[in-house]
């Protein structure tokens, strides 16, 4: 199942290293070293949120990387999963990792017995040159509120320790294609988040899924809202007005519901998006809303 890169592969675009660096407190080395991986996975979650706002007001989502270089990097904001990850991927080429785009079927909430979901969320098999084993490590910067803070064998069994808590990847499959289950430990439950499936994508093949995201009905990015920040300490998580805060070892803090203030100022000082003030009406509509359930 494991796939590596090839000589047909196109260079991703560049990226301003010097200010991706600065915009995730980085200052280490740049070499492609799995403590280098293990850096760059763990800031980048506390300093870029997860969020949707743009798509709640109706801005849509552009994943060309002058666009999301502008919004995450230039303008302080976050993103979902295609800019996150997209900004990531092109972020460790530079540093000189092999980096290839996936796919993965989300599992997080899913109701027992429910349908399958189509695969919707990006995520990055990473390999670093010159280590044995050509191994496949999984990288993702685009998964809300239990997004991984490190980097994971993506073909190993074993339990595997993180910043914020135990995950595993284990066997699975879909329809007969094998897949890769991507679980985390929450509370002493194994909660699965996503299954990874096997096959590089290009970048372009990300467009019609990012606009499906942005643009559906069904498409639960349409109608609430999803924003997240993983600290070394803690994970913030909200679900329209909804606050769930964990420890970083995945245990329940505190959960509770905001009033609209208290929304504004959680997205400024503890999410730490710049709020913008023709927000306010978005965030009326959300708490209006409600949790969903």
């Amino acid at each position: 199942m494991r796939q590596t890169a090839t000589a047909l592969s196109p260079a991703a675009p560049a990226v301003d290293l010097d200010a991706y660096c600065a915009r995730i407190g980085y200052d280490g080395p740049r070499e492609p070293t799995l403590a280098v991986l293990r850096a760059i996975t763990g800031r980048h979650p506390d300093a870029i949120p997860f969020e949707n706002l743009d798509v709640l007001l109706g801005r849509g989502i552009s994943i060309d990387p002058a666009a999301i270089d502008a919004k995450l990097i230039g303008a302080g904001r976050g993103g979902y999963c295609y800019e996150q990850n997209g900004l990531l991927k092109r972020a460790l080429s530079a540093f000189g990792f092999q980096v290839e785009g996936l796919m993965a079927r989300v599992l997080w909430m899913a109701p027992a017995g429910a349908p399958a979901r189509p695969r919707s969320h990006m995520v990055l098999g990473v390999e670093i040159p010159e280590a044995p084993g050509g191994e496949t490590w999984l990288a993702d910067a685009g998964f809300g509120g239990c997004v991984l803070t490190a980097p994971l064998r993506l073909f190993s069994d074993e339990v595997q320790d993180s910043p914020n808590g135990p995950f595993r990847i284990v066997d699975a499959a879909h329809g007969g294609v094998a897949e890769r289950q991507v679980q985390a430990n929450l509370s002493g439950t194994w909660a699965p988040l996503y299954q990874v499936a096997k096959g590089a994508w290009a970048d372009v093949d990300y467009e019609q899924v990012n606009f499906y995201t942005y643009t559906h009905p069904s498409s639960h990015f349409t109608f609430s809202m999803t924003v997240g920040r993983t600290t070394p300490t803690a994970r913030y998580a909200l679900k329209n007005n909804r606050l769930t805060h964990r420890d970083a070892t995945g245990a329940l803090v505190e959960q509770r519901d905001l009033s609209v203030d208290e929304l504004e100022a959680t997205l400024r000082d503890v999410i730490g998006l710049p709020v913008e003030a023709d927000w306010r009406p978005v965030l009326d509509k959300v708490v209006a809303w409600g949790t969903p359930t």
